[in-house]
């Protein structure tokens, strides 16, 4: 397999026109592709959240070609590239022959994507979308869940998502419930989870105004970790990968962070 087919059957999965649409509709930005290109046959490709050091090392322990990720490599515009700057990653990826495929916007609004898998390890099914009807994609959703106390249920998505850290603020009892993955909490997600009826709010590294606005209105709020968020549905893409292809595929979790 050549790096570029990997990308054929990633947007397959997760079509990288959704991240376009998204970044069209939104001016928004997105840095979603294959951004490290070595031209060796992939035989063994490692799917990591993101190009960490510890990845790289993982990926050269296995004899990866490959690195797939859900953030993006490479961001911000890279000036430079050395061992100590924010391309360090990528150049110790690229000394070893190893190509970068990152899959970033797309896969949080596709169908069976990140922010779909949040909504189900949260106990949702159907779902009211924030943004949808964007090449098929959707993001930020508000459902139903069994109506469970706040503690009961706080306690059963630190199992799920197999995180200790989790940051509950409220009381109420949890029945509807507003989730968008990564840094998802904003004026027009807090807004939409008012309207919509929700009683929890949950998400990621929020600014602190937010989650006022949010308890002043009388919602909970339940802070993930980011990587605890996105790992979990990431980890669905990369089995539903592993089942599309004949090359070997590992996985690697960064337990630091969730």
């Amino acid at each position: 397999m050549r790096s570029k087919e990997m990308y054929e059957l990633v947007d397959a999965i997760a079509p990288f026109s959704l991240s376009r649409a998204y970044c069209e509709a939104f001016e928004a930005y997105d840095n979603s592709g294959l951004l490290v290109d070595c031209g060796r046959d992939v035989k063994k490709a490692l799917f990591s959240l993101d190009l960490s050091a510890a990845a790289v090392k993982r990926a050269k322990e296995l004899g990866a070609e490959l690195i797939v990720t859900h953030h993006p490599a490479i961001y911000a515009p890279l000036k430079s590239l050395t061992p100590e700057g924010a391309g360090a990653n990528i150049l110790a990826a690229a000394r070893e022959g190893i190509s970068v495929l990152s899959a970033h916007l797309n896969l949080d609004m596709a169908a069976g994507g990140i922010d779909e898998s949040l909504m189900h390890g949260l106990g949702g099914e159907q779902a009211l979308a924030l943004y949808e009807r964007l090449e098929g994609g959707a993001y930020g959703r508000v459902f139903e869940v069994e109506k469970t106390p706040l503690a009961a249920y706080a306690a059963r998505v630190k199992e799920t998502f197999c995180t200790e850290r989790l940051v509950a603020y409220g009381d109420r009892p949890v029945k509807r419930v507003a989730s968008f993955c990564g840094a998802g909490m904003d004026e027009k997600s807090v807004s939409f989870a008012l309207q919509a009826g929700a009683d929890t709010f949950v998400s990621s590294d929020p600014k602190h105004h937010l989650v006022a606005m949010a308890v002043e209105n009388g919602m909970n709020v339940l802070l993930l970790t980011h990587y605890a968020a996105e790992n979990y549905g990431f980890k669905r893409f990369f089995e539903r990968v592993k089942e599309k292809t004949d090359i070997e595929c590992a996985f690697f979790e960064d337990a630091r962070l969730l």
